[in-house]
């Protein structure tokens, strides 16, 4: 009877077994079934077997695109971003292009022996040759010298924010340079960086002219309006100027000098040159001198462009960059008689965890300079740098070998690190270089991890 009990239990117990472990199994089969027919947009019970396999081998191609139809990121942004042919076409307000003439034979055989006769000038290595480079200069502008400089004034976005969808291409060179000293004089190029302390007087401005000639002469700052983005400030206007006597003008708004904000970086100051089809009246936009209210020289190149269009014809360009210097807190001051704006990055200060007694694997130093206030690190460095400069002599530059020899006076490792920071000026110790309007960047010592 035992015997028999026993294999009724060891029966039960493999057969229930075995029905729980079909469950089971069976459950999970149909669970991965649903997934699989939920990933590929339709569910399995709805679909008989045949279908429902054709379509999974079709998957692809009946449900998704190709990896190859689908555009990429670049394609989308390049398609969202298309100009309109019609609203951002661009318009030339300039001179027409003068057409080239066709080269003939006589022509091609007289430059060849103008190749010839330089080439028997210059062929004595051992004389020092002088080249006229006005006269190379001269030429280059006159064949591709002013294309030249409208392709970078429309990299620098001069003629987007002056005239919107209007450009030109100027075909009269203008020749601007300011007086810094007795000695010494500051060109305007095309887009060349030029201090405040350089132009505060007006410059001398010269261009090839028929003496009955009109022009008008514009100086506008682009990016240096305090209150209004769009607009600019109107540095310098003279009107129905004869030939090419700039003095001979009428001065509608006489000269100030640009005054670029701190920590603003670089302003775009564009002289742009008008020639006139008549002598215009200019009275109702002409300021009392000396004119030091900048809400009276507020401008717009393209109102005053589209009212004017039909007497003036852009026909110079010549930019440069100005940028900020210690002479235009007393301008500010002394001059336009208000308090000097100051624009600075204000970044969210950020979040440190609790200070703790026994940091793990912290750097102890930084560590702590990490809780200290930054007024009072700052304070610290300031007064090492202050022991090193003498008031009546100029400031020592940089070495340029700051690392040549290793600290040896220190106890501690961090301490090492500290004084190589202190030597090559970086980290807390940024504060210890030499002030310069062009500041030095972190990444010249490529052997040094930045602090």
């Amino acid at each position: 009877m035992s015997a028999v009990c026993a294999a009724g239990n060891s029966i039960k117990s493999s057969v229930s077994k075995q029905f729980v472990k079909d469950i089971f199994l069976t459950h999970v089969r149909h669970v991965r079934q649903e997934r699989q027919s939920r990933w590929l947009g339709y569910y399995f019970t709805k679909l008989s077997t045949p279908v429902y396999l054709a379509r999974k081998e079709n998957y692809r191609k009946t449900v998704l695109k190709p990896l190859e139809e689908i555009p990429s990121l670049e394609e989308r942004l390049k398609e969202r971003n298309a100009p309109d042919p019609v609203l951002d076409e661009r318009i030339d307000i300039g001179f027409a292009k003068s057409k080239s003439k066709n080269v003939d034979l006589q022509d091609r055989l007289r430059w060849r022996k103008l190749c010839k006769a330089s080439q028997k000038l210059y062929i004595d290595e051992d004389k020092i040759q002088e080249i006229d480079l006005s006269a190379v200069k001269k030429e280059w502008s006159d064949s591709d010298g002013l294309e030249a400089l409208r392709n970078v004034a429309d990299h620098y976005g001069i003629f987007s924010d002056m005239y919107q969808h209007g450009y030109f291409t100027p075909h009269v060179p203008l020749t601007i340079r300011y007086d810094y000293d007795d000695d010494y004089v500051s060109p305007v190029h095309s887009g060349n960086i030029l201090q405040a302390s350089e132009v505060t007087k007006a410059p001398h401005i010269s261009f090839d002219s028929k003496p009955d000639d009109l022009w008008t002469l514009v100086l506008t700052n682009l990016d240096g309006h305090l209150l209004n983005t769009n607009s600019e400030y109107l540095h310098w206007f003279i009107g129905n100027i004869k030939g090419n006597n700039v003095k001979s003008g009428e001065v509608v708004c006489d000269y100030l000098q640009p005054f670029p904000m701190r920590g603003s970086g670089y302003h775009r100051l564009v002289f742009v040159l008008y020639k006139q089809k008549k002598k215009l009246d200019l009275s109702s936009m002409k300021k009392p001198a000396p004119c030091l209210s900048l809400k009276e020289r507020t401008f717009n190149t393209f109102d005053f462009y589209k009212e004017h269009q039909d007497f003036l014809t852009p026909a110079g360009l010549a930019f440069y960059q100005c940028t900020w210097d210690e002479s235009l807190t007393d301008f500010f001051h002394n001059v336009l008689n208000m308090q000097e704006p100051v624009f600075e990055y204000i970044e969210k200060p950020l979040y440190y965890r609790p200070q703790v007694h026994f940091p793990h694997l912290e750097p102890f130093n930084k560590y702590l300079d990490r809780y200290r206030d930054p007024k009072e690190i700052k304070k610290e460095v300031l007064l090492k740098r202050l022991k090193t400069i003498e008031p009546f002599k100029e400031e020592p530059p940089m070495p340029k070998y700051p690392c040549l020899h290793k600290p040896d006076n220190y106890i501690f490792s961090w301490q090492k690190r500290d004084m190589m920071l202190e030597r090559l000026r970086l980290g807390k110790y940024r504060d210890l270089r030499p002030h310069s309007a062009y500041p030095q960047e972190d990444n010249q010592f490529t052997y040094w991890i930045k602090a």
